[in-house]
Order: C-alpha cells, then sequence, then structure tokens
C-alpha cells in the first residue's frame, strides 16, 4: 500500500501472529483480565434489560425527507454514533464480544462498523473458515460445529440485545483488488448475507472497505445488487478509500442510501508522496469540505464521516514514533463533521479496531508497546462521544443546516476555525482553540438568547446568560492554558426550553442506566 489507511487483513492478519514479548507479572494480568471479561459479561447477560426500548422499536431505518439524515419510520431521528470494531467477528470470543458490546452500550454507541471476512477465507477466534467450499454456502452450517457464521449471528444478537447496529462490510477492499473474488462469487455471497441477516433488525450494509470504486466496480455492484435483491429492509453505503466519498462513484446507484467519506490519518501537510491526490495539499485534517464535496453530487444523500483519525494512532499510520492523536483530536473531527451536515458520526481507536490482544501484533505502532482493546475502552475519546450525539438528540432535529454566516468577521484556518450550525431557533459554534467568538444571534428567531457554554470533554453546562438578538462576542477562557479546551456555544431563543438555566449538562441518550425488568 502506498496510502495511509490501516488494513486489518493485510500483512499483520491472524495468519502472520506473532506472541509479544512481556514480562511473567503482564501475562499473569492478561490472564487474570480474562477472567473479569467472562465474569462481567455473564453478570451483564443476566442484568441486560430485555424491556428497554430498542432504536429499531420505532420501525426501519430510512432517510429523511429532506435527504441530510436518517431517521426511523415513525419519524424519530436517528444519529449514527459509531465505533470501529473491524476485527470483531475474527478476533473476539463470546465473552469478549459480550463485553465489548456491553461497554460500547454504555459509551453511547449505536453502531459497530466490523469487517465481515477480513481474508478469503476468515478463520475466527475458534479456528473456524468463513468458507468450507469456495462461495458455495450450501452446507455452511454443519450439524454439531460452531462455525464462523453461527459465532457472527452470535454477535449480531448480542448487539440487538444492546441496541447496536452491525455495520457489515462484508469483504475488505484488498481482497477484492486482489482478485480474491469474482462476480459469480460475490453473488452468491451477497444472496447468502442477505437471506441470513435479513430478518436481523440491526444490520446496516457497508459495501467496499478503504477502496476506491472504481477498482472492480463490478464486484461492488454485484454484491450491493444481490444483497439488496433479498433483502430491502436494511439501508446500505459504501466505505471509501481515505481522502475519498463513495458519492465519486456510487451518486447514481440505486442500490446506496447514503455516503460516508473516509477523512483519514493523516495531519496537515502530510502527504506522503501520492501522485494522485483527490484533495488540494494541506487540508488533511479538514474533515468538515467532505460534507460539502459529497453534497455537491446529486441526488442529495445523507452523510457522514466513517474513518476520521483514530485515537492512539500514529499519525500517517506507519511510522511508529509519530506523535498519536489524542482525545481532543478525535472530538475536534467528530464536531467539524456533524456540524458541517454530517448525520452522525464513527470514532475509531487503534487497539479497538484491531482487537488488539496478548497473542497478536499491532498493525500499527510498536509490538509489545500498545495497549490491548479492553484497556483502551477507558480512553478518554472514547467515552467522550456520547457528548455529541446528546446535544444533537436534544434539540429539534431535521431543521438543522450548517450555516458559517453565523460567524461575523473573519473567521480563522486550521484548529482556530470555528464552525457552525442552526435550526430555527438555535445555534451551535464549536470552538477548538478557544478563540474570541463573534456570533450573529440574529441568524435564529426571538428577541433573547439563552446561551450557555458545553464542554467537548465532559458534556458540562455553563449557562453564560441572556443577550439581546445582534451581533455578540464571546470569550470563553481556558482554565487549563497549554492544553486543549474545545467546546460548543449554544444560544437558544429564549422563549424555548429545551435546555434549563440550571442543567448541568445534556440528558443522556443512550441505553445506559435503565431500570433493570426483573420478569425478564
Amino acid at each position: 500500500q502506498d496510502d495511509d489507511e490501516e488494513d486489518p487483513q493485510g500483512p499483520n492478519a491472524d495468519a502472520h501472529r506473532k506472541v509479544n514479548q512481556r514480562s511473567k507479572n503482564n501475562i499473569k494480568e492478561d490472564i487474570a483480565m480474562k477472567k473479569i471479561i467472562s465474569i462481567f459479561a455473564l453478570l451483564c447477560c443476566l442484568s441486560l434489560t430485555a424491556g428497554a426500548q430498542k432504536p429499531w422499536d420505532n420501525g426501519r431505518l430510512q432517510v429523511s425527507a429532506n435527504h441530510r439524515y436518517l431517521q426511523f419510520a415513525n419519524g424519530q431521528p436517528f444519529f449514527w454514533l459509531g465505533d470501529t470494531g473491524w476485527l470483531l467477528p475474527e478476533r473476539l470470543d463470546r465473552s469478549e464480544a459480550q463485553y465489548y458490546l456491553q461497554a460500547c452500550r454504555r459509551a453511547g454507541y449505536n453502531v459497530v462498523q466490523v469487517q465481515t471476512m477480513n481474508g478469503v477465507p476468515s478463520y475466527n477466534i475458534y479456528g473456524q473458515p468463513s468458507l468450507i467450499d469456495g462461495w458455495n454456502f450450501s452446507d455452511i452450517d454443519r450439524k454439531g460445529v460452531y462455525g464462523y457464521w453461527d459465532h457472527l449471528d452470535y454477535i449480531v444478537r448480542t448487539a440487538e440485545q444492546n441496541g447496536i447496529y452491525i455495520a457489515m462490510v462484508p469483504i475488505w477492499g484488498t481482497l477484492v483488488k486482489e482478485g480474491k473474488i469474482d462476480v459469480a462469487g460475490a453473488k452468491a455471497y451477497g444472496r447468502f448475507l442477505g437471506n441470513r441477516y435479513k430478518n436481523s433488525p440491526n444490520i446496516v450494509w457497508m459495501i467496499g472497505g478503504d477502496i476506491q470504486g472504481d477498482i472492480r466496480p463490478e464486484i461492488w455492484e454485484a454484491l450491493a445488487t444481490s444483497i439488496r435483491s433479498v433483502d430491502d429492509r436494511h439501508v446500505m453505503t459504501y466505505h471509501p478509500r481515505g481522502r475519498y466519498t463513495s458519492a465519486k462513484w456510487w451518486s447514481k446507484a440505486s442500490w446506496i442510501d447514503f455516503h460516508t467519506f473516509q477523512s483519514g490519518h493523516r495531519k496537515y501537510g502530510q502527504r506522503m508522496g501520492n501522485a494522485d491526490y483527490p484533495i488540494p495539499d494541506s487540508t488533511e485534517e479538514d474533515n468538515w469540505m467532505y460534507v460539502d464535496s459529497t453534497w455537491a453530487y446529486r441526488p442529495l444523500k445523507p452523510v457522514l464521516d466513517s474513518e476520521p483519525s483514530y485515537e492512539d494512532i500514529p499519525k500517517g499510520l506507519h511510522e511508529p514514533n509519530e506523535a498519536r492523536w489524542q482525545a481532543h483530536d478525535v472530538r475536534r473531527y467528530a464536531y467539524w463533521s456533524v456540524f458541517a451536515g454530517s448525520c452522525g458520526h464513527t470514532y475509531g481507536h487503534n487497539a479497538i479496531m484491531q482487537m488488539l490482544k496478548p497473542g497478536y501484533a499491532t498493525g500499527y505502532g510498536t509490538d509489545g508497546a500498545e495497549k490491548y482493546w479492553y484497556q483502551a475502552l477507558n480512553d478518554p475519546g472514547y467515552n467522550q462521544m456520547k457528548h455529541l450525539k446528546n446535544l444533537m438528540l436534544a434539540l429539534p432535529y431535521f431543521d438543522r443546516v450548517p450555516d458559517q454566516s453565523v460567524i461575523t468577521g473573519k473567521n480563522g484556518t486550521r484548529y482556530n476555525r470555528l464552525i457552525a450550525t442552526r435550526g430555527n431557533d438555535y445555534l451551535l459554534v464549536y470552538n477548538y482553540n478557544s478563540v474570541p467568538m463573534k456570533v450573529d444571534l440574529r441568524k435564529i428567531s426571538g428577541n433573547r438568547k439563552n446561551v450557555w457554554w458545553m464542554d467537548a470533554a465532559t458534556g458540562e453546562l455553563t449557562f453564560i446568560g441572556e443577550f439581546d438578538s445582534k451581533p455578540t462576542t464571546f470569550n470563553q477562557q481556558n482554565p487549563y492554558p497549554g492544553q486543549v479546551c474545545d467546546g460548543v456555544l449554544i444560544a437558544v431563543d429564549a422563549t424555548k426550553n429545551y435546555i434549563a438555566k440550571d442543567q448541568k449538562a445534556i440528558a443522556d441518550r443512550s441505553m445506559t442506566g435503565r431500570k433493570r425488568d426483573f420478569n425478564e
């Protein structure tokens, strides 16, 4: 690969495992953690609230009437908050998968993106292959064998219990590029997947897999249309190569419901010698620009960033000694994209996307020095994404538009850039670098506006005051000089009661903390 995108099926795939060298104390710690995971997963299974409402109780996912967002059939909004669990089907056993999906639920995620197969064939933690007779699936379910697809069924059901959609990438792009599947195989595989999961309420189809759509497009067409021929119940999208949007190739495709882009993992100016570069030089971190470039295609469809920079991964991926992306970076990517108009966002973590654990080499970073996936669940960025989802769902959803005219005067560039979005009676301005904000409060209804500051790291709300409807300058002081203290200025028509003046945080919209139903 000459690009910077991660390839979990590449030279560090399961077939090329090597045991990390660690001390005996660390090995004992790993064994102890495995026992904790097993016990915790069992307790979670026993206490999971069967009576709690699941997202699909609102009906199937569909595109909103204004073609910018996703919603349920009953009209309720769906804000996509995804985690990247690429190698979940291949590397985690049952108790680990349950532990991970429980953690996702508690952290507010409602989607997990996975590689359904990362090899031809793929092998899971139990040594079971995804293919036993090429692309012939007639005898794939063997009596007395807990097979590859039985394990994936379990993962899908466990995600369903936790209110989580599984966004399935059927086959990684590298495998298609290498000719590991032909059109006939893609059609057979698509029909198999569609029939197997068409009755599961929590499936999103994600065609592609870190690849341009003009590389073997006949395979992607065959795979998508064959799934669609037997499953018209689930929405479908495409996961493109870094710095591309799926709309470049599939804007007219009948099977695609919404688009995604991959802003990728490079820092400003990190072109890395690419001759063919689809974005202007030194704009690598400006993921907000992909929303506009996607919406330049017709027909208009919802869009989101399905692969931004991952927390704790080297910038550019392949140089272990590069600086790592931090929690404040992943927050910036999330708010920039959503405030530019995205219908949601996908987070990623270096350790979690690989499901890195004892016995596996890391694809990115340094062997023996990386944290494991279950340790990464405690990292700050992983646990801060829910504040964005909670904020977006606390305000009128479908009338929201990106609107940079809210920012009066000269706006900054790069990290000093303010980005604004608004509805009819509220506006939001994300401020990464604590720069002064001159905001035109006349852009929304009401003679007076209530204004708050929301800390993006903690979700904590601070009421600033009530202001006249006119351009007003706000200076958000950074209490931690030398550190990033990003957040959101929230202004609401004073006649509306979306947020109370004494409110300390936006209400949590996840399934966390639901009262247990003892009749389950």
